[in-house]
């Protein structure tokens, strides 16, 4: 297998912080943009795109903070995914940092997904 990359990505998001969160850590919340379906339950999550199912373990979280997940593909190594919220303590503008892991020949492209994911994102959060 290949050494993945890190990618870091940063958006900001028209939301309150607790329903950002909602919408990054709840079965409800994930199924509206992110999968056609989530199941979450103890701590492990199950992921269905277009009929095929990828399961993950929540690694870490912390309410309105951040939720880390690890597809079990990839356990057993450093691999994970990572929604984070910060807001801004000038503006308030609430920022949508994602941490996540590709092959170097998939970088722009897994980028350029996670941009679509976010873009959904907005327009279900109304912004």
């Amino acid at each position: 297998m290949a050494e993945k990359q890190k990618i870091e990505l940063e958006f900001t998001v028209k939301s309150s912080v607790k329903i950002l969160y909602q919408c990054l850590s709840t079965s409800s919340g994930l199924s509206e943009w992110f999968a056609d379906d989530v199941t979450i339950k103890n701590d492990q999550a199950k992921f269905e795109w277009d009929g095929s199912v990828e399961e993950a373990v929540i690694l870490s979280k912390k309410t309105d903070q951040y939720i880390r997940y690890q597809f079990l593909d990839d356990e057993g190594t450093d691999y994970y995914f990572e929604f984070s919220i910060k807001t801004d303590p000038l503006t308030g503008d609430v920022g949508l940092f994602i941490t996540d892991f590709a092959e170097e020949d998939e970088m722009e492209e897994q980028s350029r997904l996670w941009e679509s994911q976010i873009g959904e994102l907005r327009h279900i959060l109304g912004g």
